[in-house]
């Protein structure tokens, strides 16, 4: 007969029994299924060491953050921090210096100090155009203040898989539209966004994003990208020289920029191409078609496809407003139908490439709001779509070498963001 159970042996049994434990074990010779594992290694930078105070020096009050919400008010946001102080209030409601407080967006970050009794000593907001308030309490009196908060730049990393848009798989990504224009901007030169752009092409983005007090507050420049169209993978970095230019080039220095952008808008509708012989639909008669129509809603911006001088910006015949652009060398563009020129665009003036020199229109003779796009050489029509385009210059070859040590980081980060899923957060100088 087995010896019987101890007290706490009875207790262990009713424990397992009343949890309805499982037990679990493997067989011999099983063998487990490997795990890829892959090993990052980066160099982060340490918060800088705070030194501690000194024993005399006033303990500080108590600090809260509250996170803005839909519908807030100033007094339901200082409410919920524990503000209880009825002078703060008459002060942020009358000083004109606090009514930045009052561009409450959801989302935002405030931090207030208070003392014991919830007097307000401090408050701290960073307004919509990047400036942090300041409201501090001197004894009986609040004074308030306001300067451009210390930005830090982070790295973020984007990949994605077109499925059925550029603006699709950049959201999918977790890409901010203003990087995704970016992004169409770079490759301007080699790709039409609208033409080329297919299914399963792909992009890969380094790009900067601004932080202020931790919180993200909007993207800056594209760092590096990788776009494979149509089995042709272009890839560009960000270089600024020392003088502070900034332009995008490849890995060996070649510029990415062409000298004349592929379509003089960011994104539209090709509805009838350069031929020789074309039905006019208001003449009623055959007539080439001496440039590309675009279809675009009235008011979209037209870009200058190169740098130039204007040699007209007016009213021209069936073209009704008009640009035309001589650029270096024999070359010169022509941009028909606008419904208006952009104000600094005028005879003799000069225009850099991208800028917007006018808006889409049905000016002339048009049927329907659009753009006429013409492509001269020696002032002889050209096909805009086929033409050969003249290159950018390239990266002088005494910068060369400060070029390849300058964008090996973002060449590295653009490798790790390939083989990433998802987009993620990447800190960066």
């Amino acid at each position: 007969m087995p010896p019987p159970l101890s007290p706490g042996q009875w207790l262990g049994i009713a424990v397992l029994g009343l949890s309805g434990v499982a037990a679990f074990g493997l067989a011999p010779d099983t063998t487990l299924e490997t795990v890829p594992t892959r090993t990052v290694v980066r160099d982060l930078a340490l918060p800088p060491a705070i030194a501690a105070p000194d024993e005399d020096v006033a303990v500080s009050g108590y600090w809260r953050e509250e996170r803005i919400q839909r519908g807030d008010t100033v007094g339901s946001v200082l409410a919920r921090v524990g503000v209880d102080d009825p002078d703060a209030l008459v002060f942020l409601r009358t000083d004109p210096a606090a009514r930045p407080l009052y561009q409450l967006r959801p989302g935002r970050p405030l931090s207030v100090e208070t003392d014991g009794d919830g007097n307000l000593r401090q408050l701290r907001f960073v307004a919509g155009n990047g400036h942090r308030l300041s409201i501090v309490r001197d004894g009986g009196r609040f004074t308030a203040s306001a300067a451009p908060a210390p930005t830090e730049i982070r790295w973020r990393m984007a990949a994605g898989t077109i499925r059925s848009s550029l603006f699709g798989a950049a959201d999918a990504a977790g890409m901010p539209d203003a990087v995704t224009l970016q992004l169409a901007d770079v490759f301007a030169g080699d790709i039409d966004f609208y033409k080329d752009i297919q299914r399963d092409d792909r992009f890969t983005v380094v790009y900067e994003m601004r932080y202020i007090d931790g919180e993200a507050v909007g993207p800056g420049r594209i760092v590096a990208a990788e776009f494979a169209n149509r089995g042709k993978v272009f890839r560009a970095f960000l270089w600024r020289d020392e003088s502070g230019a900034e332009s995008y080039y490849a890995e060996d220095g070649s510029a990415l920029r062409k000298a004349f952008l592929r379509s003089p808008m960011e994104f539209s509708r090709m509805t009838s191409g350069f031929s020789n012989a074309r039905f006019h639909p208001i003449l009623q008669t055959w007539r080439a078609h001496l440039g590309v129509d675009y279809a675009a809603p009235t008011g979209t911006p037209v870009r200058a496809t190169a740098n130039g001088k204007v040699l007209v910006a007016g009213v021209q015949n069936g073209y009704g407003n008009v640009v035309h652009l001589q650029h270096q060398g024999p070359f010169s563009t022509l941009y028909a139908h606008l419904s208006r020129v952009a104000p600094q665009v005028k005879a003799g003036a000069r225009v850099m490439q991208g800028d917007v020199i006018g808006f889409v229109g049905q000016t002339g003779w048009a049927t329907g709001p659009h753009l006429h796009y013409e492509f001269r050489v020696a002032n002889a029509p050209r096909d805009p779509l086929t033409v050969a385009l003249p290159n950018g210059e390239p990266l002088p070859a005494a910068q060369r070498p400060a070029f390849v040590a300058g964008v090996a980081p973002a060449v590295a980060q653009l490798a790790l963001a390939q083989t990433l899923p998802v987009a993620l957060l990447a800190a960066g100088e």
